[in-house]
């Protein structure tokens, strides 16, 4: 998600992480209010938030949230506010101490995690020594890459591009685990090279994609600008970027495509894949990305490259470069002058609607935690987070796989066979709590407190020296595709491990003084999402092992998609902006991950003490505690721009759908609201959708 807020660099093998949230991750969470450190009497489910005038089978997010609603606009500097923004608005300022407090210590030991974190961050908040360079820590790389005059010289530029942390031009490329041998670690190849945030913006002609399309050029315009190109060849400069970007962008299959990991799986010997795109040598150009020794390679769309190879030859060598020097203005604004910035800022809010800039030591702290978070990681664990709260969760994980347990043995749609095999997956889950166990250390990682954007390059570079020094190596179980500061989970495939970091372990998802309805109707339902993750219509064609091979019998899988068409139908009605319409198809996988895991979390929470009785707390039973639980955490406003994009480029559903969707196929959220035919949000049981 294209968020002006955060400058997180986002490698590509995370794309196949399912995600709680959203595709952006925020930032840290402590204890957030007096609530919650019991100091306050404050209920957990406050009636204030509600409007007790609509009746929750009309509309249950209102219902659990429209004063919430009212008396919580967007603020300027945001381009949604919900529980998620609260936790991080006033987390990041407690990271924000930690960072103050580290670049102030500077008797801190050379090598030191203190030294290297405050250098990175003071030297980020530097803004004299910032604005003083201008542009010129760039220069020399767009006069390198703005004197290709062949193909040969165009192929060295995007391997040196890549290599030394500038930029990413022309196709995406990442080192991860083969999907059909996950033991092994294999260079991939992905479609990209565009940068607005999904094809459709190119190809698409309406009155908002138009508008982002105008600005999109202005932003080009201007940077070019900056830069001292005159104002007319910016603008042909603009013209000649947004016509190459968009030939590729029409080679680009869509993201509903995308999700489908047998038809993105495309396995070649580097040779004959070679054959395929004649102008480009993948074992030369490998061997410049410091790729060597491998002999196969995945490609997600190998139609992309296809057409890749036409464009190298037949598009003039003067339009790639300037689209290179594009790609190195586009990577390295952020981190420029406050001109460049503003630039940026610009753009962005014509795609997101924000109104004022995030503050800078804002932007930065989720740049240092981006950058080098298992740093900032290690300083963050050990001043807020609290071994109970693991324990606690560790406790709510085996509650909760116990209750998958019984919900896939008492399933009336699957037969033995498969259940056989869904019940080993699970039980195979790999469970990862707070933080890692093993810290990466950044070691030959070069960080100075008089240079910022060498520091931004320097991380970038290093980063992708690590990414392929895994190529030849065992797989490593041990790492992480979050940091622990971070408010959300993740479910990887590949590795079949459900993962949370320390920061989504705070209220409104755990209190360790709220009650288990709280809980489970909110780090509950996260840990069911995630565990849902494993056999949602992606990542149920993964086995126990992570490989991607069937374990179902033909006639149970037939059942799973006829389901998986009733969920996706229900979420195509659900309208965002006028005639703008939730993509079921697209989201099938995260919402299928809240059905199963909100029915799986009720489950477990029925095995408790408070489950099974019928005590009202603040006026509520338990079973509306539950699910006024999962209705609070979803909760939010989002501007009419972001909303339009999270449509196109986010695979959740919004958040007022995420907290009705999962409830209405539930018989229990009914019973607990006294849901009755004619209300509208009633579905007859025999239509209620039930999965997991």
């Amino acid at each position: 998600m294209t968020k002006q807020a955060s400058n997180k660099r986002t490698p590509n093998w995370k794309n196949h992480l399912r995600l709680l949230l959203f595709g952006a991750a925020t930032m840290c969470a402590f204890e957030t209010s007096a609530q919650q450190s019991g100091a306050s009497k404050t209920p957990f489910i406050d009636k204030s938030n509600m409007d007790l005038s609509v009746k929750p089978g009309d509309d249950f997010y209102i219902y659990a949230s429209g004063n919430w609603l009212k008396n919580n606009p967007v603020p300027a500097k945001e381009t949604r506010w919900g529980s998620f923004n609260l936790l991080r608005d006033f987390n990041i300022n407690a990271v924000q101490a930690i960072l103050n407090d580290a670049a102030a210590n500077t008797n801190a030991a050379p090598g030191s995690i203190e030294k290297r974190v405050g250098d990175f961050y003071a030297a980020s908040m530097d803004s004299a020594a910032i604005e003083k360079l201008g542009y010129t820590p760039i220069k020399k790389d767009l006069k390198r890459v703005g004197a290709v005059k062949n193909v040969k010289g165009l192929l060295n530029e995007v391997a040196y591009l890549r290599t030394s942390g500038a930029a990413s031009p022309m196709f995406g490329f990442y080192v991860g685990q083969d999907r059909k041998d996950v033991n092994t670690m294999v260079p991939q190849l992905s479609q990209g090279g565009i940068t607005l945030p999904d094809r459709d913006y190119y190809l698409k002609d309406d009155a908002r994609s138009q508008k982002i399309q105008a600005a999109y050029k202005e932003y080009i315009t201007t940077l070019f600008t900056l830069t001292g190109v005159k104002q007319a060849q910016a603008q042909k400069n603009a013209e000649t970027i947004f016509n190459l970007e968009k030939k590729l962008a029409e080679a680009q299959m869509s993201r509903v495509e995308m999700r489908d990991p047998y038809k993105t799986y495309n396995k070649f010997s580097v040779a004959d894949f070679s054959k395929t795109t004649p102008n480009i040598d993948w074992k030369s150009l490998m061997a410049k990305m410091k790729v060597t020794g491998q002999d196969t390679i995945l490609v997600n769309n190998p139609a992309f490259f296809t057409e890749l190879n036409g464009l190298v030859q037949s598009v003039p060598a003067s339009d790639w470069n300037t689209y290179l020097q594009w790609n190195v203005l586009k990577s390295a604004a952020p981190y420029l002058s406050s001109d460049f910035v503003n630039a940026n800022f610009a753009y962005s809010q014509v795609l997101s609607g924000q109104k004022v800039q995030t503050p800078r030591w804002q932007r930065m702290s989720s740049l240092t935690d981006g950058t080098i978070g298992e740093l900032l990681g290690q300083l963050y664990v050990k001043k807020h987070f609290k071994p109970e709260a693991k324990e606690r969760m560790q406790e709510l994980i085996a509650n909760l796989i116990k209750a998958y347990e019984i919900r896939i043995n008492n399933l009336d749609w699957m037969s033995a066979a498969t259940k056989e095999k869904a019940l080993a997956k699970l039980h195979a889950f790999t469970p990862k709590v707070g933080y890692p166990d093993n810290w990466k250390n950044y070691e030959g990682l070069d960080i100075s407190r008089k240079s910022f954007f060498q520091n931004v390059r320097n991380a970038g570079q290093w980063a992708y020296n690590d990414m392929v020094s895994q190529l030849g190596k065992p797989v490593d179980r041990t790492k992480w595709g979050m940091t622990a500061p971070t408010v959300n989970a993740y479910y990887s495939p590949v590795m079949n491990e459900i993962v949370f970091p320390a920061g989504i372990l705070q209220f409104p998802f755990f209190d360790p003084n709220a009650d288990d309805a709280v809980n489970y109707g909110g780090i509950g339902a996260v840990i069911g999402h995630e565990i849902s993750h494993g056999f949602d219509d992606s990542g149920s064609q993964y086995d126990k092992d992570g490989t991607l091979r069937n374990w179902w019998t033909p006639e149970d899988l037939a059942r799973f998609k006829e389901k998986a068409k009733a969920l996706e139908e229900q979420y195509n009605a659900y309208t965002v902006l006028d005639t703008i319409h939730v993509n079921g198809k697209f989201t099938m996988g995260e919402n299928i991950g809240d059905l199963g895991g909100l029915n799986a979390a009720y489950e477990a929470f029925k095995m408790t003490k408070q489950g099974q009785s019928n005590e009202l707390i603040d006026g509520f039973t338990p079973d509306q505690r539950f699910f006024l639980a999962w209705a609070q955490v979803w909760r939010g406003n989002i501007l009419p721009e972001s909303a339009a994009q999270q449509i196109v480029t986010d695979p959740h559903s919004p958040g007022q759908f995420r907290t009705i969707g999962a409830p209405v196929n539930m018989d229990a959220w009914y019973e607990a609201f006294d849901v009755k035919p004619g209300d509208k949000l009633y579905k007859k049981p025999e239509d209620r959708i039930r999965f997991w």
